[in-house]
């Protein structure tokens, strides 16, 4: 049964990134709601007949407190059924850390978890260059997704699989999965530049310098091999990126000089207004367009603000606390790894500025391989240094 369990977790973070793009409707949903369904119908029996339950880390304790916190805030909250709905999303969201540390045993199983998220990413990537080509009959269009995404959300997600990508290409003895995380750098580069989402654009500048920086690390000749490459690469993306995407991604400085960041400054002050009447409680889990006073369908475009309005301060340390735990873990890892998920952390952390993110699935997937990884530091670390090393000789023949 946990072998099933396994399996079912990677096929479960492999459909994580493209989620939206496959959707069945109710009573299902979407694809990683299914699988993630299968999955905990499987992972309960596989735990009961092993007898055996894992010593929950600091990260789950911390996890299952902000849930249950978010739980009791249908007492008291403004929206019954919204929360209600939230207490259901939240359960298969933050469960991802449990099942995560429950079923990876290995570093391997670390690698494989990084192997399933990069090749989602593909999927999402390649869904949205389809998007693209069959974008003629759309007039003027500038910002492109794939199917049942949103641009902001596809750069986000794409995001996080550019220092997990770089990582693999230094750890992987063979070609197919170098290739498949090589590769994806510039496909994602190219998704990420045609959704023009310009938070996303800043947060993949940081995550491709980050991920260059890892390249390079022990391997003078891709430096040079990537100055070489640059003015191709370049050429390349100009032909292919409309220029309208281009136009809207040089707003950026506009939009940070003028103050309002596309409405987000007016959102933000109204949900100050909001926290300000309901300070250590908050008004209740998904509360926020309610409790601002917003059209249904904006949300708080801040992770912490979030938080702070719909679950209190109370909720708002509990995050704070969980972040503290993942970098506690990240200190535990040494070499690339470290490095690999510092940088996937501070992209999350750039993303959260500017986006819900506690909402989606792969914020919880990221903190759970760091919680992981930071095990694996302290139970396996020869075994984690074999799986991730800084420089790796591939096999000959």
């Amino acid at each position: 049964m946990r072998r099933i369990a396994w399996v079912l977790l990677l096929i479960f973070a492999f459909s994580i990134p493209w989620e939206y793009s496959l959707d069945l409707g109710e009573p299902l949903g979407n694809i990683a709601r299914i699988v993630g369904l299968l999955l905990l119908l499987v992972a309960i029996p596989a735990v009961l007949q092993a007898g055996r339950l894992r010593t929950p880390g600091v990260m789950l304790w911390l996890v299952l407190a902000l849930y249950l916190w978010l739980c009791c805030t249908y007492l008291w909250t403004i929206e019954p059924l919204v929360t209600l709905a939230r207490m259901r999303g939240y359960f298969q969201e933050m469960m991802i850390v449990w099942l995560v540390w429950e079923f990876a045993e290995s570093a391997g199983d670390l690698r494989a978890l990084m192997r399933a998220y990069v090749a989602g990413s593909w999927v999402l990537a390649v869904l949205t260059l389809a998007s693209f080509a069959t974008a003629e009959a759309i007039a003027e269009q500038i910002r492109f997704a794939a199917a049942g995404q949103d641009p902001n959300d596809v750069a986000r997600y794409v995001n996080l699989g550019f220092p997990l990508a770089a990582l693999l290409v230094n750890s992987e003895r063979r070609w197919p999965w170098r290739l498949l995380a090589a590769g994806y750098l510039p496909l994602g580069l190219v998704a990420v530049l045609l959704t023009a989402s310009r938070g996303g654009f800043l947060a993949a500048t940081v995550a491709l310098v980050g991920s260059g920086i890892l390249l390079a690390y022990g391997h003078p000749k891709r430096v040079l091999a990537g100055a070489l490459a640059l003015p191709s690469l370049a050429a390349l993306l100009w032909w292919i990126v409309p220029s309208g995407s281009f136009e809207r991604l040089a707003t950026i400085s506009e939009q940070i000089q003028g103050g309002g960041l596309n409405q987000r400054w007016n959102i933000w002050t109204a949900g100050w207004h909001a926290f300000v009447k309901a300070p250590v409680f908050g008004t209740g889990a998904g509360s926020f367009v309610s409790a601002a006073g917003l059209a249904p369908i904006d949300t708080a475009h801040n992770t912490a603000l979030s938080l702070a309005v719909t679950g209190g301060l109370v909720a708002l340390f509990l995050a704070v606390a969980i972040v503290a735990a993942a970098v506690w873990s990240i200190t535990q890892t040494r070499g690339p790894l470290r490095w690999t998920m510092a940088l996937a952390l501070i992209v999350w952390l750039i993303t959260s500025l500017v986006a819900t993110v506690e909402e989606n699935r792969t914020t919880w997937l990221l903190l759970a391989m760091i919680a992981l990884a930071g095990r694996l530091a302290v139970e396996e670390p020869e075994e984690l240094a074999e799986n991730f090393p800084a420089a790796v000789r591939t096999p000959r023949g």
